[in-house]
């Protein structure tokens, strides 16, 4: 193993670590999206996206929170739209606090036309097309 493998495997073990237990995975269709969008003096810009996500084979709702700030660029957001099977990976509240309900994003992903908040390598092999040519 070389420097970087032991540094990517250090970080890994790490936040594995602080936050092994509270990572978590919802699959289901959206059943609300609110997207707000602030700026402050035309500089700081703050981007807070709230999803309601109905997992399949359940009645239940799962209220999901993303947000960003960013210096002079909008942050962005993929296109999700009401009926949109997503997948939402993201982080629990802690235990005893009061946003214990609330899932913090970190990915979405829309299966319905496939885009990514944060590109993984998983979904770009799967959007590839195999074609098979036939010669005469």
């Amino acid at each position: 193993m070389g420097f970087k493998d032991k540094l990517a495997k250090r970080y890994t073990d790490s936040y594995l670590k602080k936050y092994g237990d509270r990572i978590t995975q919802v699959n289901g269709n959206v059943v609300s999206i609110k997207i707000e969008e602030k700026k402050i003096l035309w500089i700081f810009n703050k981007l807070i996206v709230t999803l309601l996500v109905r997992p399949d084979r359940s009645k239940g709702i799962v209220k999901c929170v993303y947000k960003k700030n960013k210096w002079f660029k909008k942050p962005e957001f993929i296109p999700v739209k009401q009926g949109n099977l997503v997948i939402v990976q993201g982080l629990k509240g802690k235990k005893g606090k009061e946003g214990r309900e609330l899932i913090q994003i970190m990915n979405v992903v829309n299966l319905s036309n496939k885009k990514e908040l944060v590109p993984t390598n998983g979904m770009a092999e799967k959007a590839k097309r195999v074609q098979k040519y036939q010669r005469r």
